[in-house]
Protein backbone atom coordinates (compact mmCIF):
# COMPACT_ATOMS: atom_id res chain seq x y z
CA UNK A 1 0.00 0.00 0.00
CA UNK A 2 2.84 2.30 -0.04
CA UNK A 3 2.97 3.25 -3.72
CA UNK A 4 -1.05 4.80 -3.02
CA UNK A 5 -0.72 8.56 -2.94
CA UNK A 6 -1.97 9.96 -0.14
CA UNK A 7 -3.48 13.36 0.17
CA UNK A 8 -3.45 15.77 3.11
CA UNK A 9 -5.27 18.17 1.79
CA UNK A 10 -8.88 18.72 0.39
CA UNK A 11 -8.79 17.43 -3.60
CA UNK A 12 -12.09 18.57 -5.25
CA UNK A 13 -15.16 16.98 -3.84
CA UNK A 14 -13.34 15.00 -1.56
CA UNK A 15 -12.54 14.99 2.35
CA UNK A 16 -9.13 14.27 2.69
CA UNK A 17 -9.59 12.04 5.26
CA UNK A 18 -12.20 9.83 3.44
CA UNK A 19 -10.28 9.77 -0.02
CA UNK A 20 -7.45 8.65 2.43
CA UNK A 21 -9.20 5.89 3.54
CA UNK A 22 -11.08 4.48 0.99
CA UNK A 23 -7.70 4.83 -1.05
CA UNK A 24 -6.37 2.82 1.69
CA UNK A 25 -9.22 0.08 1.51
CA UNK A 26 -9.86 0.16 -2.05
CA UNK A 27 -7.03 1.86 -4.46
CA UNK A 28 -8.31 0.78 -7.42
CA UNK A 29 -12.19 1.99 -7.68
CA UNK A 30 -10.82 4.98 -5.16
CA UNK A 31 -8.16 6.15 -8.50
CA UNK A 32 -11.11 5.87 -11.05
CA UNK A 33 -13.39 7.88 -8.81
CA UNK A 34 -10.71 10.55 -7.93
CA UNK A 35 -10.25 11.08 -11.40
CA UNK A 36 -13.81 11.24 -12.66
CA UNK A 37 -15.32 13.36 -9.74
CA UNK A 38 -12.11 15.65 -9.71
CA UNK A 39 -11.81 16.56 -13.65
CA UNK A 40 -13.64 19.35 -12.88
CA UNK A 41 -11.12 21.41 -10.73
CA UNK A 42 -8.37 19.50 -13.44
CA UNK A 43 -9.85 20.44 -16.63
CA UNK A 44 -9.54 23.99 -16.77
CA UNK A 45 -13.29 24.32 -18.81
CA UNK A 46 -14.21 26.70 -15.94
CA UNK A 47 -12.06 29.22 -13.51
CA UNK A 48 -11.06 27.78 -10.39
CA UNK A 49 -13.56 30.34 -8.18
CA UNK A 50 -15.98 29.29 -10.46
CA UNK A 51 -15.95 25.92 -9.74
CA UNK A 52 -15.65 26.40 -6.23
CA UNK A 53 -19.13 28.61 -6.28
CA UNK A 54 -21.06 26.48 -8.04
CA UNK A 55 -19.62 23.27 -5.69
CA UNK A 56 -20.85 25.66 -2.71
CA UNK A 57 -24.45 26.22 -4.44
CA UNK A 58 -24.38 22.50 -4.58
CA UNK A 59 -23.59 21.71 -0.98
CA UNK A 60 -25.49 24.89 0.57
CA UNK A 61 -28.42 24.75 -0.96
CA UNK A 62 -31.86 24.53 0.86
CA UNK A 63 -32.44 21.16 -0.61
CA UNK A 64 -28.76 19.65 0.89
CA UNK A 65 -28.03 21.96 3.57
CA UNK A 66 -24.49 19.99 3.33
CA UNK A 67 -22.26 21.39 6.34
CA UNK A 68 -19.02 19.66 5.89
CA UNK A 69 -19.13 20.33 1.81
CA UNK A 70 -20.32 24.21 2.91
CA UNK A 71 -17.19 24.91 4.66
CA UNK A 72 -15.07 22.50 2.51
CA UNK A 73 -15.80 24.95 -0.44
CA UNK A 74 -16.47 28.36 1.59
CA UNK A 75 -12.58 27.51 1.98
CA UNK A 76 -11.57 26.89 -1.68
CA UNK A 77 -13.27 29.64 -3.00
CA UNK A 78 -11.68 31.97 -0.88
CA UNK A 79 -8.53 30.38 -1.87
CA UNK A 80 -9.87 30.67 -5.63
CA UNK A 81 -9.92 34.52 -4.52
CA UNK A 82 -13.75 34.63 -4.08
CA UNK A 83 -15.07 37.62 -1.94
CA UNK A 84 -16.87 37.85 0.68
CA UNK A 85 -19.82 39.28 -0.76
CA UNK A 86 -19.71 36.65 -3.76
CA UNK A 87 -19.73 33.91 -0.99
CA UNK A 88 -23.00 35.29 0.50
CA UNK A 89 -24.30 35.61 -2.88
CA UNK A 90 -24.48 31.97 -3.36
CA UNK A 91 -26.06 32.12 0.75
CA UNK A 92 -28.91 34.13 -0.80
CA UNK A 93 -29.38 32.04 -3.94
CA UNK A 94 -29.55 28.91 -2.23
CA UNK A 95 -31.92 30.81 0.53
CA UNK A 96 -34.35 31.97 -2.45
CA UNK A 97 -34.82 28.35 -4.24
CA UNK A 98 -37.10 27.45 -1.82
CA UNK A 99 -39.82 29.25 -4.00
CA UNK A 100 -40.01 26.54 -6.28
CA UNK A 101 -42.01 24.99 -3.48
CA UNK A 102 -44.89 27.63 -4.78
CA UNK A 103 -44.13 26.65 -8.53
CA UNK A 104 -44.62 23.23 -7.87
CA UNK A 105 -47.28 23.91 -5.61
CA UNK A 106 -49.45 26.79 -7.07
CA UNK A 107 -50.67 25.56 -9.70
CA UNK A 108 -51.45 22.13 -8.57
CA UNK A 109 -53.74 24.20 -5.79
CA UNK A 110 -55.32 26.13 -8.30
CA UNK A 111 -56.14 23.23 -10.10
CA UNK A 112 -57.60 21.22 -7.54
CA UNK A 113 -59.80 23.31 -6.27
CA UNK A 114 -61.08 24.21 -9.50
CA UNK A 115 -62.41 20.27 -9.83
CA UNK A 116 -63.38 20.69 -6.17
CA UNK A 117 -65.90 23.48 -7.99
CA UNK A 118 -63.96 26.08 -5.13
CA UNK A 119 -63.10 29.99 -6.27
CA UNK A 120 -59.98 31.34 -4.57
CA UNK A 121 -60.58 34.78 -3.03
CA UNK A 122 -60.42 37.51 -5.15
CA UNK A 123 -56.98 38.59 -5.49
CA UNK A 124 -56.02 41.48 -3.69
CA UNK A 125 -55.46 45.16 -5.28
CA UNK A 126 -52.42 45.38 -3.35
CA UNK A 127 -49.04 47.50 -5.42
CA UNK A 128 -46.65 45.26 -6.76
CA UNK A 129 -43.51 47.47 -7.93
CA UNK A 130 -41.02 44.68 -7.91
CA UNK A 131 -43.28 42.27 -9.98
CA UNK A 132 -44.29 44.85 -11.87
CA UNK A 133 -40.46 46.08 -12.34
CA UNK A 134 -39.61 42.47 -13.82
CA UNK A 135 -42.16 42.63 -16.17
CA UNK A 136 -40.97 45.29 -17.38
CA UNK A 137 -37.50 44.15 -17.82
CA UNK A 138 -38.59 40.70 -19.14
CA UNK A 139 -37.44 39.21 -16.00
CA UNK A 140 -41.00 37.41 -15.31
CA UNK A 141 -41.34 33.89 -15.28
CA UNK A 142 -44.83 32.91 -16.11
CA UNK A 143 -44.47 29.74 -14.22
CA UNK A 144 -45.18 32.57 -11.20
CA UNK A 145 -48.37 33.77 -12.28
CA UNK A 146 -50.07 30.93 -10.10
CA UNK A 147 -48.78 32.39 -7.05
CA UNK A 148 -48.84 36.32 -7.86
CA UNK A 149 -52.56 35.03 -8.55
CA UNK A 150 -53.01 33.80 -4.98
CA UNK A 151 -50.86 36.29 -2.69
CA UNK A 152 -49.86 38.94 -4.85
CA UNK A 153 -48.59 41.24 -1.64
CA UNK A 154 -46.18 37.88 -0.36
CA UNK A 155 -45.44 37.11 -4.57
CA UNK A 156 -44.19 40.90 -4.79
CA UNK A 157 -41.92 40.68 -1.34
CA UNK A 158 -40.43 37.45 -2.84
CA UNK A 159 -39.77 39.29 -6.02
CA UNK A 160 -38.03 42.06 -3.83
CA UNK A 161 -36.31 39.88 -2.50
CA UNK A 162 -35.04 38.06 -5.32
CA UNK A 163 -34.55 41.10 -7.15
CA UNK A 164 -32.22 42.48 -4.39
CA UNK A 165 -29.96 39.22 -5.63
CA UNK A 166 -29.86 38.94 -9.47
CA UNK A 167 -29.71 43.03 -9.75
CA UNK A 168 -26.32 43.23 -7.08
CA UNK A 169 -23.75 42.79 -9.91
CA UNK A 170 -21.93 40.82 -7.89
CA UNK A 171 -21.28 38.41 -10.66
CA UNK A 172 -21.57 38.54 -14.38
CA UNK A 173 -24.64 37.49 -15.84
CA UNK A 174 -23.57 34.18 -17.76
CA UNK A 175 -21.81 32.84 -14.19
CA UNK A 176 -25.22 33.44 -12.36
CA UNK A 177 -27.04 31.37 -15.16
CA UNK A 178 -24.11 28.91 -14.55
CA UNK A 179 -24.51 28.83 -11.22
CA UNK A 180 -28.50 28.39 -11.40
CA UNK A 181 -28.38 25.67 -13.26
CA UNK A 182 -26.51 23.82 -10.57
CA UNK A 183 -29.03 24.70 -8.36
CA UNK A 184 -31.98 23.41 -10.02
CA UNK A 185 -29.79 20.18 -11.83
CA UNK A 186 -28.11 18.99 -8.18
CA UNK A 187 -29.49 15.47 -7.69
CA UNK A 188 -31.12 16.70 -4.50
CA UNK A 189 -33.16 19.22 -6.14
CA UNK A 190 -33.56 18.12 -9.92
CA UNK A 191 -36.55 21.08 -10.85
CA UNK A 192 -36.34 20.37 -14.71
CA UNK A 193 -38.20 23.77 -15.66
CA UNK A 194 -35.50 25.93 -14.14
CA UNK A 195 -32.79 24.01 -15.91
CA UNK A 196 -33.89 24.81 -18.56
CA UNK A 197 -34.81 27.96 -18.27
CA UNK A 198 -31.23 28.78 -17.12
CA UNK A 199 -29.73 26.63 -19.57
CA UNK A 200 -31.43 28.77 -22.28
CA UNK A 201 -30.50 32.09 -20.08
CA UNK A 202 -26.55 30.69 -19.90
CA UNK A 203 -26.44 30.13 -23.71
CA UNK A 204 -27.99 33.62 -24.30
CA UNK A 205 -25.43 34.90 -21.75
CA UNK A 206 -22.62 33.35 -24.24
CA UNK A 207 -22.03 30.11 -21.72
CA UNK A 208 -20.60 27.33 -23.83
CA UNK A 209 -21.92 23.88 -24.44
CA UNK A 210 -18.74 23.02 -22.38
CA UNK A 211 -18.95 24.84 -19.52
CA UNK A 212 -23.03 24.14 -18.80
CA UNK A 213 -22.13 20.16 -18.93
CA UNK A 214 -18.83 21.17 -16.69
CA UNK A 215 -22.08 22.64 -14.27
CA UNK A 216 -23.27 18.98 -14.82
CA UNK A 217 -20.00 17.30 -13.96
CA UNK A 218 -19.80 19.47 -10.92
CA UNK A 219 -23.34 18.13 -9.62
CA UNK A 220 -22.58 14.27 -10.58
CA UNK A 221 -19.12 15.25 -8.43
CA UNK A 222 -21.91 15.61 -5.07
CA UNK A 223 -22.05 12.15 -5.03
CA UNK A 224 -18.50 11.08 -3.30
CA UNK A 225 -20.23 12.84 -0.55
CA UNK A 226 -21.42 9.29 0.56
CA UNK A 227 -18.20 8.14 0.81
CA UNK A 228 -16.94 11.66 2.58
CA UNK A 229 -19.78 10.91 4.95
CA UNK A 230 -19.72 7.02 4.89
CA UNK A 231 -16.14 5.97 4.74
CA UNK A 232 -15.28 7.41 8.70
CA UNK A 233 -18.13 5.87 10.07
CA UNK A 234 -17.54 2.84 8.75
CA UNK A 235 -13.81 2.24 9.82
CA UNK A 236 -14.76 4.06 13.13
CA UNK A 237 -17.54 0.74 13.71
CA UNK A 238 -15.12 -1.46 12.12
CA UNK A 239 -12.67 -0.02 15.20
CA UNK A 240 -14.55 -0.11 17.74
CA UNK A 241 -15.78 -3.78 16.56
CA UNK A 242 -12.14 -4.85 17.26
CA UNK A 243 -11.61 -3.11 20.55
CA UNK A 244 -14.47 -5.02 21.90
CA UNK A 245 -13.62 -8.48 20.29
CA UNK A 246 -10.32 -8.29 21.95
CA UNK A 247 -11.56 -6.82 25.53
CA UNK A 248 -14.12 -9.62 25.30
Amino acid sequence: MDDIPIHDHETGPWSAAALRQLQQQDPAWTGACEAMSTDPWRGGVLPAKLVELVSLAVNVACTNLNADGTRRHVRGALDAGASREEILFIFKCASVMAVHSCSLGAPILLEEAKAAGIAPAAASDAATPAVDKMKAIGQWNAAWDPFLALAPGWTDAFMATGAGIYGSGVLPAKEIELISIAFDASFTHMYAPGVRRHVQNALKAGASIAEIFEVLKICVAQGVEACNLGVPILEEELAARARRDQAG
